[in-house]
């Protein structure tokens, strides 16, 4: 993408900007991301982006999301982990961006475990 206008550059550094305080502020819900190798060759970054996405469009601001490295559960990638409030945290496994923007409505926003996609333990 090239940048043409002293404009664009400055909605691309707000935009910057407005997803790196997502990820630095406190907030109700942790989502973690592993992004090792494993995950990243899995889709971890598309899962990633559609979770950004959907912060964005559902404009939440108590939603703090997280990169880790490798989650040692390979089989799985790509993974996310969701934390709401003082609540155990939930692992899920093979996270797609269709499956990553139904966590963030059902977990995320409705407080519902989605069961089916959870890692068993």
């Amino acid at each position: 993408m090239a940048i043409k206008s002293l404009d664009e550059l400055r909605k691309l550094k707000e935009q910057a900007l407005k997803r790196r305080e997502t990820t630095q502020s406190t907030g109700r819900v942790q989502v973690i991301v592993p992004m090792g190798t494993p995950g990243i060759a899995a889709g971890a970054r598309e899962t990633l982006k559609a979770i950004l996405e959907s912060i964005e469009t559902e404009n939440l601001s108590d939603v703090i999301v997280r990169q880790t490295g490798n989650s040692g559960l390979d089989e799985w990638e790509p993974i996310v982990q969701v934390m709401v409030g003082d609540q155990p945290k939930v692992t899920y496994g093979k996270v797609s961006a269709e499956r990553a923007k139904r966590i963030m409505k059902e977990h995320v926003i409705g407080e519902k475990i989605v069961a089916e996609l959870v890692v068993p333990q």
